[in-house]
């Protein structure tokens, strides 16, 4: 396809959990500060043109359809069939050097160093979070999904890391992102209090600091995510942004299935968090952020190769009164309902 993405700056972003909120809210400062963004996120919650955006807004079906058909033309020239994810990150690049954006957002699918999405060279690689998830947890497991998310690093080039552990920040330093900016060392949260719709926060970064800056979105992990993200635009930008910027970006997030308000009276939230550490981080939102006057009903499904027992332990610090147990609808994918129950 002549290689597109080397065509426009790309922000690579992986993590455990938070990759698609810090997307967001990293999509929300670039556009507020001028520039056009493409975001290419996954998995889709209703419509597979979700997952390719510009601007916030998703790829026409035709522009879809046109872009595929390019990426079909070249199938045959190659000596394995491509898979669906591989596809649809080759259209997506090849979009975005089209249209053109002057920046492009890139959600690792999985991991970081051989996913399809790594082709990219990284303006700023960010790395939100590094916990158990698509592993075995055998011993050292931890170090080894460091290793593989700061595949996406560029040496040279800055990066960005979330809150970890001081063994997983070593594997990601010996990368040599310069410089590598670390959450807790170049930047933190200074505060974060609750607030109608959101949490009030102050952060401190290498650039500057931010006081009083309402971020619409629940969850004190949330704040984290959003030090991530306004550091990497900043480090993108190479300098502070203004405080008005900032502000708006922040207010304007909307994020939808992670802890999204879609109903009152009764009160319903509906949230994508699929391991320990997600549902944990749940729990404690619904506990904290939310007043729940009467009782608390989790519906949950899982899909198959997840650690039921290890979810419905995070779950339970949100009190439920009933939990109903559902087999999600993902064909042979979905866990039964009955296991999950038991």
């Amino acid at each position: 396809l002549g290689s597109p993405p080397d065509a426009i700056p790309v922000i690579p972003v992986t993590g455990t959990n938070g990759k698609g909120s810090t997307t967001a809210m990293q999509r929300s400062l670039l556009r507020t500060n001028g520039l056009s963004v493409g975001a290419y996120t996954s998995p889709h919650l209703e419509d597979v043109t979700e997952r390719i955006t510009r601007d916030g807004v998703a790829i026409p079906t035709v522009e879809l359809a046109e872009v595929l058909s390019g990426v079909a033309a070249v199938e045959p020239l190659l000596d394995d069939p491509p898979t669906w994810f591989e596809i649809l990150t080759a259209a997506a690049l090849r979009w975005f050097a089209e249209a053109p954006v002057d920046v492009a957002i890139v959600e690792v699918g999985l991991l970081g160093r051989f996913d399809a999405t790594n082709v990219v060279t990284a303006d700023v690689a960010v790395i939100t979070t590094v916990g158990g998830d698509h592993t075995d947890f055998a011993p050292g497991w931890r170090a080894k999904v460091a290793s593989e998310k700061a595949g996406i690093v560029t040496p040279g080039r800055p990066a960005v890391v979330g809150p970890v552990t001081s063994e997983v920040l070593a594997v990601i330093e010996a990368e040599g992102a310069d410089p590598l900016l670390a959450a807790d060392r170049d930047f933190e949260v200074l505060d974060s209090r609750l607030a109608v719709g959101g949490r009030m926060i102050d952060v401190s970064g290498p650039m500057g600091e931010h006081h009083e800056v309402m971020l619409a979105l629940h969850g004190a992990h949330q704040v984290d995510n959003a030090a991530v993200a306004l550091t990497a635009a900043e480090a993108f930008f190479g300098r502070a942004l203004d405080d008005e910027v900032v502000a708006q970006a922040f207010a304007e997030i909307e994020l939808p299935a992670r802890l999204e308000v879609v109903a009152h009276q009764p009160l319903v939230v509906l949230d994508t968090a699929h391991n320990a550490d997600a549902l944990e981080a749940l729990a404690a939102t619904v506990d904290d952020d939310f007043a729940v006057v009467g009782s608390r009903v989790v519906v949950m499904g899982l899909l198959a190769g997840r650690d039921p027992a290890a979810a419905a332990e995070a779950i339970a610090a949100a009190r439920p009164d009933l939990v109903i147990c559902t087999t999600v609808e993902a064909g042979a994918r979905g866990m039964p309902a009955a296991e999950l129950a038991g």
